[in-house]
């Protein structure tokens, strides 16, 4: 049965967002927290389906931009609100609304898409890899706890709570597209998350910027962990740094607060070297990972051309797309740059092959193909061709993004 996918009408983008609140067990906004949430996103990415009359399926998508190995940005898509009504589920309506969302992408020119999967077993089916991970941290709070040869440069200020949202915003941009993996935030982000719990819910929150040799280069925000614990803790919610200084002063601060006995953060980054900035490295304990970014290259070739590529032979790789077959061919990677070949099934025999949201998963370089070829995401009918890869794939650190959206 066919679906007809529509763009929202204006007077239904906030039923659009009761029902997305509604699937993910929230309750509806009110006045004051719809008037920040409606502007994350543009109206007309705001898609719908209907039956009976009644809303039953949406899915939204704001324009934001990805960091990408080498230092290119590529346009992308940051995929939220998706949410398919309970007594609809099942029925095709999220397929058909994946459809004609990457449809929609492609036709605005972002080459990938990305979002934050609610459940692990949704969205590979439409081409979506796990492209960055994080890890979960709880640190016993004591700042005497780091090694004296611990980085120790700059200072550390608090900000006044109108002073949050545009401190930050600033030393965001600043950074975060250094680092594969991350994404620009858009102004409607600031309005519907950081500026909603400052501003509107009136959320206490702890912000504080951390300042290099060159200016601004870090901040963290941290609110009490909950109340009904056994210990008082701070609970970080968001933090950035540009370099491992910053990190070591902003966790120094964070530390040291005043009545707090442990520091909780989740989706840190995988290499954040916490344990190697204190004495006791036992006073870190990792516990969890979990993914983060859900990577959708809607144009493989634009996708594979922008990011560098390590020195190595070349190596031909074959990709399989069934939601957008166009991507779908033979692709060789050589002298650090990568080009389409020739279709799948012609003259040209790859060296490897994948599927798009396998391809996905080493486009950051979070996962090396042999990892993928040894684990069967990948494929090798010339196993010679898998250290090539893996030099051809490999990036100077972990990829990651730390912003939810």
């Amino acid at each position: 049965m066919a679906h007809a996918v529509e763009q929202l009408e204006v007077g239904e983008l906030r039923a659009a967002h009761t029902l997305f609140a509604t699937a993910i067990g929230r309750p509806p906004a009110d006045d004051a927290a719809w008037a920040a949430s409606s502007r994350l996103g543009s109206p007309d990415r705001v898609l719908g389906v209907h039956a009976g009359g009644a809303l039953v399926a949406t899915a939204t998508s704001f324009a934001s931009e990805l960091a990408v190995p080498g230092g290119s940005v590529l346009p992308m898509a940051a995929v939220t609100r998706v949410a398919v009504r309970a007594d609809h589920t099942r029925r095709g309506l999220l397929t058909a609304l994946m459809r004609a969302q990457l449809d929609d992408v492609a036709a605005r020119g972002e080459a990938v898409a990305s979002l934050r999967a609610s459940e692990a077993r949704i969205y590979g089916r439409f081409g979506y890899g796990v492209a960055t991970r994080g890890r979960s941290v709880r640190v016993r709070a004591d700042p005497t706890l780091f090694r004296p040869g611990a980085p120790l440069v700059g200072t550390v200020r608090l900000l006044q709570r109108d002073e949050i949202v545009p401190v930050l915003r600033d030393v965001h941009a600043g950074i975060a597209l250094r680092r594969p993996g991350g994404i620009s935030r858009t102004d409607g982000w600031w309005a519907a998350t950081t500026t909603r719990r400052v501003e509107v819910d009136r959320e206490y929150v702890l912000a504080a910027v951390h300042t290099g040799p060159d200016g601004d280069d870090g901040f963290a925000v941290a609110r009490p962990g909950d109340a009904s614990g056994p210990e008082h803790s701070l609970d970080v919610t968001d933090l950035h740094a540009a370099d491992v200084g910053a990190t070591a002063a902003l966790w120094r601060f964070l530390l040291g607060v005043d009545l707090v006995e442990s520091v909780q953060a989740r989706l840190r980054p995988l290499d954040e070297p916490l344990e190697l900035l204190l004495a006791d490295p036992r006073a870190c304990a990792v516990t969890g990972n979990e993914d983060e970014t859900w990577l959708r290259l809607v144009d493989v070739p634009e996708a594979l051309a922008a990011r560098d590529y390590g020195a190595a032979d070349p190596v031909l790789i074959a990709v399989h797309d069934g939601f957008l077959e166009e991507n779908s061919g033979v692709y060789r990677i050589a002298g650090g740059a990568a080009e389409r070949v020739g279709p799948l099934g012609g003259p040209v025999r790859p060296e490897l092959e994948c599927t798009v949201d396998a391809l996905a998963m080493a486009y950051l370089g979070d996962r090396r193909p042999s990892e993928l070829v040894a684990s069967g995401w990948w494929t090798a009918p010339e196993p010679a061709a898998v250290p090539r890869a893996d030099a051809a794939f490999a990036t100077a650190g972990t990829p990651w993004c730390g912003t939810y959206f």
